[in-house]
């Protein structure tokens, strides 16, 4: 059985999964060369991180000859939701409501980024009206 993933990733493991999900499989020196120069980590330190990462349950390893080889066994779009859903818990009182209005009462929402929110609510709209129909007895 897998490790239990854990909720949250720190900055420094998100960096990493960040560059997994962009190369794929990788050993700990091709992530170590694939950071950026003025914010490369120690070939120790990615090792650390990593190995966490793999306890908490969102990398996985396979050795080749005398290299380990990386891969993330969680998708991008599934840590964000999992991260979505901690700070909706955490802060707002498992309220998507709650924290639409936050993100919309901060002020900084622009024009652009409204009409794909509206976009969004009347997909969401749709979606939630033909669940409905769906519904043997409604």
């Amino acid at each position: 059985m897998p490790p239990r993933r854990s909720n949250t990733l720190t900055e420094a493991e998100l960096r990493l999964m960040r560059l997994l999900w962009r190369l794929g499989e990788c050993s700990v020196q091709d992530l170590v060369s694939a950071m950026p120069a003025d914010a490369r980590l120690a070939y120790n330190s990615v090792l650390t991180t990593i190995r966490i990462l793999e306890s908490k349950g969102y990398v996985e390893h396979r050795q080749d000859g005398r290299a380990f080889l990386y891969t993330a066994v969680v998708a991008e779009h599934d840590a964000q939701q999992s991260e979505v859903r901690h700070v909706i818990g955490r802060f707002f009182e498992n309220s998507r409501e709650k924290l639409m209005l936050a993100v919309l009462g901060d002020g900084q929402v622009s024009a652009e980024e409204l009409a794909r929110l509206k976009q969004a609510i009347a997909e969401a709209e749709a979606a939630a009206r033909s669940t409905e129909q769906e519904v043997p007895g409604q």
